[in-house]
């Protein structure tokens, strides 16, 4: 006689399976995220979170929606917030604390080609990161499309703080800290105002 199964019931899949794709992230990094390994930390079937996510891709953007949505509450702290710096600084420092505090999931963000950035979600949040970013170097807002002076101004200043942070990221910035007595922050500071 063949035993009854019960169905199984999840509250919130689609939740907990972007919770569990974001602690594989943390914890084993991006080479371990796969569909198969997020459902058995869920301890759902392999094939659950295809009807929510589609394939592997899918689930990566959403998880680096995610991302960008904290990343973005990282931004806007040092906007409402800058302390002793000014707005432009206090947000080059966001952007390096974000990748120092959530390296694994900076990495997928920015460097991953698995990203679909036609999915809502995630070209949303980027597209909130890109405006805050903007907002941030002192750009006045505008009806229309920012000049090219501005648009220069706002992706030199990215440029200066992404390379600094994935620098970071890859340890190289170890053995320059060595030739001074600062820190991430003190090295960062005097590379922006140089």
């Amino acid at each position: 006689m063949r035993a009854m199964t019960r169905p199984y019931h999840h509250g919130d899949l689609p939740t907990a399976l972007l919770d569990a794709a974001d602690d594989i992230l943390r914890t084993e990094g991006l080479a371990a995220l796969t569909l198969r390994a997020v459902a058995r930390r869920v301890g759902v079937s392999h094939t659950a979170p295809a009807p929510h996510f589609g394939d592997l891709a899918g689930l990566l953007s959403e998880l680096a929606a995610r991302g960008y949505r904290l990343f973005n509450d990282y931004l806007r702290r040092a906007m409402e917030n800058p302390g002793k710096y000014e707005a432009p600084t206090a947000t080059a420092h966001a952007y390096v604390a974000f990748a120092r505090d959530h390296k694994a999931m900076f990495l997928l963000m920015f460097r991953s080609e698995r990203l679909d950035f036609a999915r809502p979600a995630l070209a949303e949040a980027a597209q909130q990161a890109s405006l805050l970013l903007m907002r941030s170097t002192g750009a006045p807002p505008s009806a229309g499309p920012p000049s090219l002076a501005v648009l220069g101004q706002a992706v030199g200043n990215w440029a200066i703080v992404h390379g600094f942070a994935v620098l970071m990221i890859d340890g190289r910035l170890d053995g320059v800290l060595t030739l001074c007595a600062g820190d991430v922050d003190m090295l960062l500071d005097a590379a922006l105002s140089g």
